[in-house]
């Protein structure tokens, strides 16, 4: 923290080597959400970058003083979240599956992958699909988006993020439905092929 109130910005990355995961898990423990745990890592170092010079070592570890960030921005982020109505969608989709590209992408040669993929891109809000195509196939940074965009960059990680989500949860779906209307013969022929 010395060096980094100092203007060392490469001790940045120091902290957070050393306390992303905690932070990430107080955060996944409050809200439940992976996606949403991200953006308050990411967020929580952002602000203990831009706050450096409020720390005091003689009230407290850097340690604590990171936790403390994580957990105000956890539950702050939790409360917005339940206004919003997040945990009710997500309670009443029912349980989640659990799928990873290796399952999806087994059951798809590339042909129907890419006609699989344009048709996930189809189901994301016009943010999330313009965000995703700026990300991707311009090979931009979350800060280039903003400044491309005019976008706040913590809009531009929710587009990401919830578009990643909708990307992953739409392909696990086509996955599932090729795997129920196939037979294991053909399956096997098609791996095979």
């Amino acid at each position: 923290m010395a060096y980094l109130q100092q203007g060392h910005s490469d001790a940045l990355a120091q902290l957070f080597d050393r306390y992303h995961g905690l932070v990430f898990g107080v955060a996944s423990r409050i809200l439940r959400d992976n996606g949403e745990a991200e953006d308050i890592v990411q967020a929580v170092f952002l602000e203990i970058f831009q706050a450096a010079a409020q720390y005091d070592r003689l009230k407290g570890s850097a340690r604590i003083w990171i936790l403390q960030y994580a957990y105000h921005r956890s539950f702050n982020r939790r409360r917005y979240l339940i206004l919003r109505g997040f945990y009710e969608r997500a309670d009443a989709s029912g349980p989640l599956r659990e799928c990873t590209p290796a399952s999806y992408g087994e059951s798809l040669d590339r042909v129907e992958t890419a006609k699989t993929l344009q048709e996930a891109f189809r189901h994301l809000t016009k943010a999330q699909r313009h965000t995703l195509e700026l990300a991707f196939y311009e090979g931009l940074t979350m800060r280039e988006i903003e400044q491309r965009t005019g976008w706040s960059v913590d809009n531009v990680k929710h587009h990401y993020y919830r578009g990643l989500e909708k990307l992953r949860s739409v392909l696990c779906e086509k996955s599932s439905d090729r795997s129920l209307n196939s037979s294991p013969g053909e399956f096997v022929t098609h791996v095979q092929s």
